[in-house]
């Protein structure tokens, strides 16, 4: 199933640079490999270079700041230089106890389940994919969490975490670029 996906089959970690400074983020193959596997793919292609943070939500509360929009207005998504198309991948979210996770539906509030019992949540620092309201729309925009956001466990699919710089991710504001983004470690875990 979706095997013209990249699939990431164990961790890694890569860097992204803002504003100085570095943001490590440990990315979770295990249970999120599609997710995981699709956004180490894009950081190899060099896609995220470049790009800026085009929604930042700080008030009334805390809630995301959100990037990786080709076209830096929250509308795009990345298109594969070798096929001309947009590459958009499953929604990916595995609950505890499951051996895999379910694909291309929501199993949050979003379908009536108020509390999901969520493998990877939205903790404060959480990277997940943005998407639409289709479940299968997301492609390169991503957003990290800037509070605990149990909402949207089981809509969206959590990927990561990040390990060091939480307070770079807290003082990007909507403008920011991404002037860099590396794999540091796991790239071997990567199989397209």
């Amino acid at each position: 199933m979706f095997d013209n996906l990249p699939r990431l089959e164990g961790m890694a970690k890569v860097k992204l640079m803002v504003n100085g400074s570095p943001i490590i983020i440990e990315l979770n193959g295990i249970e999120a490999p599609i997710t995981a596997g699709n956004f180490v793919d894009l950081v190899q292609r060099g896609v995220y270079n470049g790009l800026v943070f085009h929604r930042v939500v700080k008030s009334p509360q805390p809630f995301v700041a959100q990037g990786g929009d080709p076209l830096g207005n929250g509308t795009g998504g990345f298109t594969d230089p070798e096929t001309g198309k947009k590459r958009s991948i499953p929604l990916e979210i595995k609950l505890t106890g499951d051996d895999e996770p379910t694909y291309s539906k929501g199993l949050g509030q979003q379908s009536g389940i108020m509390s999901p019992d969520v493998v990877l949540k939205h903790s404060r620092g959480a990277v997940a994919m943005a998407r639409s309201q289709a479940p299968d729309s997301a492609s390169s925009q991503f957003y990290i969490a800037l509070a605990q956001l149990d909402f949207l466990d089981g809509d969206y699919a959590v990927f990561g975490q990040v390990l060091e710089g939480m307070d770079a991710v807290d003082g990007i504001d909507q403008g920011d670029i991404i002037v860099s983004a590396e794999v540091i470690e796991g790239i071997e875990n990567l199989k397209k």
